[in-house]
C-alpha cells in the first residue's frame, strides 16, 4: 500500500510539472476572496427571462458603485434573497484586485437595450462597416488582479429580442453575413489585465465572443462553463460566439472547464505575439474546436494542450490562417486528446477564407507541431496544408490513431509530416513528404474522457 501511494505521489508531481510547463507561473486552484459588500437580488428570472416590468429596473448603478468602493483583494457578492435570484445590468468596469462573486442560483442578466452599450450615438445594435460600436458587458482594462467567480451565471441573452425591436443580437450577426459588421457586445473583454481570473462561473448566450483576453500577463480560467447554442440553420443560431479567445499575451492557463459555443471553443489569437499557454483537463462539445488563429501574424509559440475531449465539434485540432494575416506558429504540442464525430478532426490549414483574402504578403508558417496520443473516431477529413513551397507545415504524429472503421480522407499540401506509431494512411500530397510509416500504436480508451455537459 505504501509503495502504491508513493508511486501515485511521484506521478502527481510529474504530471503537475508537465501541466504547468508552458505557463511560467505556479498555477493552483483559485479561492473565493473575502467579501467587501453583499448585494441582494431585487428581481426574479428564469431561462433567460425576467418580467417585462423589471427590464426598466437595472442594477448597473449599485453594482458599479459596490465595485468602485471595494478594496483590492476582496469581492462584491451578488446573492439571492426572498425568492429573488436575478440582477439586470448594462456595462460594468472592474477595478484593480476586485472580484465579482456570483452565488449559486443567481444570474446576472445583460440588458437588452442597445443604447446602454453605445460607444457613440446609434453605434450599437446595428450592422455597418464600423468597429467597436458596443461596449462589452464586463470590461477589465488596465486592471491587475481582478476576477469573476462563483457558482452562478452571467447570461448575455444573445437570443432575446432587443428592447423595442423584433431582432436579437444573434439575428444581427446573421444579417452581417451579407456584408458589414454586427455591432453587438462581447460578454467580457480584458485588455492589459494581468493576473485576471475566471473561476467556476457559468457564461452563456453571449451576443458575440464570451471572453476575449488581450495584452496581458497571467490569465487563469478554472472550472468555468460556457453554454451557448450551436451555430446552425435554426432560430437560435449563435454566430461568432467564441468561448475563450486569448490573444497577444503570455502565461495563460485554461483548465477543468466545459465549453460549448457557436464558434471556436477556444481560439488562440496571434495578431500580437502570444506564448506560454497551457490548456489542460477540459471538455469541448459543439463549436469549432481547439483553434489557433486565424490571426497568427504576431507569432504563436509555447502552447501545450493536454487531456482534452472534443465531442461533436465542427473541427477538432485546428490551426487556421491565410496569406493576409499569417505568421510563425511553432512549439505547439497536443497530447492525450480524444476526438469523436468531428467532420474535421485535424485541420491544420493556411487557406482560411472566412477571414478574407487567402493570399497576401503575410504568409503563415507552421513548424514544430506535435500530436501525441491522439485518438479519433467517427470519420472525417484530416488536413496538413501549407501555404507554398517556402511556407510549409512541419508536424510530427506520435501515436495518433483512428479507433474505428469510419470514413477518413487526408489532404497534404506543402507539408512535411513524420509518423511514429500512426495507423493513418498518409501519403505524400502536392509538394509534401511523409517520413515513417503506419504502425500499431496503443489506442488508450476515451471512455472516461467523454462526459455529459454539466447542466447543473
Amino acid at each position: 500500500m505504501r509503495l502504491r501511494f508513493a508511486v501515485r505521489v511521484l506521478m502527481s508531481v510529474f504530471f503537475a510539472a508537465a501541466l504547468w510547463g508552458q505557463d511560467t507561473r505556479t498555477v493552483t486552484e483559485p479561492v473565493f476572496p473575502s467579501v467587501c459588500t453583499t448585494l441582494t437580488a431585487d428581481l426574479a428570472g428564469s431561462g433567460g427571462l425576467i418580467a417585462a416590468e423589471d427590464e426598466a429596473k437595472p442594477d448597473t448603478g449599485r453594482i458599479q458603485q459596490a465595485i468602485d468602493s471595494c478594496g483590492a483583494g476582496k469581492a462584491v457578492e451578488l446573492k439571492a434573497a426572498d425568492g429573488k435570484n436575478a440582477f439586470l445590468t448594462g456595462p460594468l468596469e472592474l477595478r484593480p484586485g476586485v472580484t465579482v462573486l456570483i452565488d449559486r442560483g443567481v444570474t446576472l442578466y445583460a440588458s437588452r437595450d442597445p443604447k446602454v452599450y453605445e460607444t457613440a450615438p446609434g453605434s450599437c445594435g446595428v450592422v455597418n462597416q464600423e468597429r467597436n460600436g458596443c461596449k462589452p458587458l464586463i470590461s477589465v482594462k488596465h486592471v491587475s488582479g481582478a476576477g469573476v467567480m462563483g457558482d452562478g451565471a452571467i447570461d448575455g441573452r444573445g437570443g432575446a429580442k432587443l428592447a423595442g425591436r423584433s431582432v436579437t443580437w444573434w439575428d444581427l450577426a446573421e444579417q452581417a453575413k451579407a456584408g458589414g459588421r454586427q455591432q453587438v457586445p462581447h460578454l467580457l473583454v480584458a485588455d492589459y489585465a494581468d493576473n485576471f481570473t475566471l473561476y467556476r462561473i457559468t457564461l452563456k448566450n453571449s451576443p458575440n465572443f464570451h471572453v476575449a483576453y488581450n495584452h496581458g500577463d497571467g490569465f487563469t480560467v478554472w472550472g468555468v462553463k460556457i453554454d451557448t447554442p450551436r451555430r446552425g440553420p435554426h432560430s437560435m443560431t449563435a454566430r461568432n460566439t467564441d468561448g475563450i479567445d486569448p490573444g497577444g499575451s503570455r502565461n495563460i492557463t485554461i483548465t477543468h472547464s466545459f465549453i460549448r459555443a457557436g464558434d471556436d471553443n477556444v481560439a488562440i489569437k496571434g495578431g500580437d505575439a502570444i506564448s506560454n499557454v497551457t490548456i489542460a483537463h477540459n471538455h469541448f462539445y459543439w463549436g469549432h474546436g481547439m483553434s489557433i488563429g486565424s490571426d497568427t501574424n504576431g507569432g504563436v509559440s509555447k502552447v501545450r494542450v493536454t487531456d482534452l475531449s472534443l465531442d461533436g465539434t465542427d473541427s477538432g485540432i485546428r490551426i487556421k490562417s491565410n496569406g493576409s494575416r499569417g505568421g510563425l506558429v511553432e512549439d505547439v504540442v497536443y497530447e492525450d486528446v480524444c476526438i469523436r464525430n468531428s467532420p474535421n478532426p485535424i485541420a491544420i490549414d493556411t487557406g482560411y477564407s472566412a477571414a478574407g483574402m487567402e493570399k497576401g504578403n503575410s504568409p503563415p508558417v507552421y513548424r514544430d507541431i506535435t500530436l501525441r496520443s491522439v485518438r479519433i473516431s467517427g470519420g472525417g477529413k484530416i488536413s496538413f496544408n501549407g501555404y507554398d513551397h517556402e511556407h510549409r507545415v512541419a508536424a510530427t504524429l506520435d501515436n495518433v490513431l483512428v479507433t474505428d472503421a469510419g470514413a477518413y480522407t487526408c489532404s497534404l499540401e506543402h507539408a512535411d509530416v513524420t509518423l511514429e506509431l500512426v495507423n493513418l494512411k498518409l501519403v505524400g500530397g502536392m509538394d509534401s513528404t511523409v517520413k515513417g510509416s503506419a504502425g500499431k500504436g496503443k489506442a488508450e480508451s476515451c471512455a472516461e474522457k467523454f462526459v455529459t455537459f454539466p447542466d447543473k
